[in-house]
């Protein structure tokens, strides 16, 4: 039988409230900390919320919600290349264990779902996790994933991923559904999957605040998998150095133990709660951080000035980076070009246009949808007012 993390006593179901189980995937944090407006909302609109994953994801999920119920799930555990070029024949050589670890997920929720009685469950990019017993909700940006090795490898990557969603009964996509969006193709392809598709806006964990910017400080988010997470940590290092303003780097370490030395001026942090990170993001002049989705998001909910720097031989950042930049959104950098003097003077070159749009109104349809369906399933009364809950 599945433990709880912390040897936490099986919760009794309560009549009324669905069960709904959230579970990230482990590839960073971002796919985590997006997860956390939806499992707000969740509670908010009265659902008994539990949280699955390991490591990194659930040291910030559990620090989020310690009062949530929480199961070890194993992760994807995908590990990059050191150079960029050799991502993704790291990324062909691990498939056989990625699949294998999709079939066991699969199998881990049958069970989990017969001994926790789950009413739900929403994935965040986790393949596995449907049932065709319960409504189960795939949460993704990319229903067109980039790939370097041409058109006809997109077009068999796609056809891969929405053979899995289409195993869902429906897939959120965390951007606006028309007009301004921040994901270009990635979240608005020519075909969609079969199942329907809902646009939720924005899912960010900040919110903006009136923090005062204080000019020449920084702040440096570093993100995503290893080994290129520390190379990129590393370059920062040596940069900031010579730096002769403020600055605050976040190190997305959020289970680490060993701390790296802060100065007056230069203060790191292995990990920051949500609202330290905001606080610290909002007071920033500048934002230096990948163009992972999840940065991006929270980038435009706090309405800052940015650099981008895409993780080296990642499609999908280098895609935003270059999408980003034109749309006035953010410059974006080569990690090789690299430099603080070369990245502040392209800042101050370029054209920054405001991002407005940063509603999430269809989070809060999508999920009193999900959960009135649990309840017509189960024979309970519709909540009719959910959306209008405060």
């Amino acid at each position: 039988m599945t433990k709880f993390s912390g040897n936490k006593p099986l919760v009794k179901k309560q009549s009324g409230r669905p069960r709904v189980l959230v579970a990230p995937l482990d590839w960073g944090l971002g796919h985590a900390t997006r997860c956390i407006p939806v499992i707000y909302e969740l509670l908010r609109q009265n659902a008994d919320v539990w949280l699955a994953g390991e490591n990194a994801q659930e040291s910030l999920l559990r620090e989020a919600f310690p009062s949530l119920p929480f199961i070890p799930l194993q992760g994807y555990r995908v590990k990059y290349s050191h150079s960029g070029s050799g991502l993704w024949r790291a990324i062909f050589r691990q498939l056989p264990r990625i699949w294998q670890t999709i079939r066991q997920e699969n199998k881990w929720l049958k069970q989990a779902v017969n001994e926790y009685e789950f009413d739900a469950v929403i994935s965040d990019n986790r393949f596995g996790l449907s049932h065709p017993s319960i409504p189960c909700v795939f949460i993704t940006h990319q229903l067109f994933v980039k790939s370097p090795l041409g058109k006809w490898t997109e077009s068999r990557i796609q056809r891969t991923n929405y053979r899995f969603i289409n195993k869902f009964s429906e897939c959120w996509v965390p951007d606006i559904k028309n007009g301004n969006n921040l994901a270009g193709e990635l979240s608005h392809p020519s075909a969609l999957p079969r199942i329907p598709v809902l646009y939720t806006g924005i899912l960010s964990r900040l919110q903006r605040n009136n923090e005062h910017t204080q000019k020449n400080h920084l702040f440096i988010s570093l993100s995503g998998p290893e080994p290129q997470r520390t190379i990129w940590e590393n370059k920062i290092i040596q940069e900031i150095a010579h730096y002769p303003g403020t600055a605050t780097i976040a190190r997305g370490l959020p289970d680490a133990a060993k701390l790296i030395p802060s100065t007056n001026d230069i203060r790191f942090f292995n990990h920051l709660p949500a609202d330290n990170y905001g606080q610290e993001m909002s007071k920033a002049e500048w934002v230096i951080s990948r163009s992972g989705y999840s940065t991006v998001m929270d980038i435009a909910m706090l309405g800052k000035k940015a650099i981008l720097v895409p993780t080296p031989g990642q499609p999908e950042q280098e895609y935003l980076g270059e999408y980003l930049s034109a749309k006035g959104f953010a410059p974006a950098l080569t990690q090789k070009d690299f430099s603080l003097a070369k990245a502040l003077e392209l800042a101050n070159r370029f054209n920054y246009q405001p991002w407005e749009n940063t509603s999430a109104t269809g989070l809060t349809e999508a999920v009193s949808s999900l959960l009135n369906k649990i309840k017509e399933k189960n024979n309970l009364k519709p909540d009719q007012d959910a959306t209008a809950l405060g």
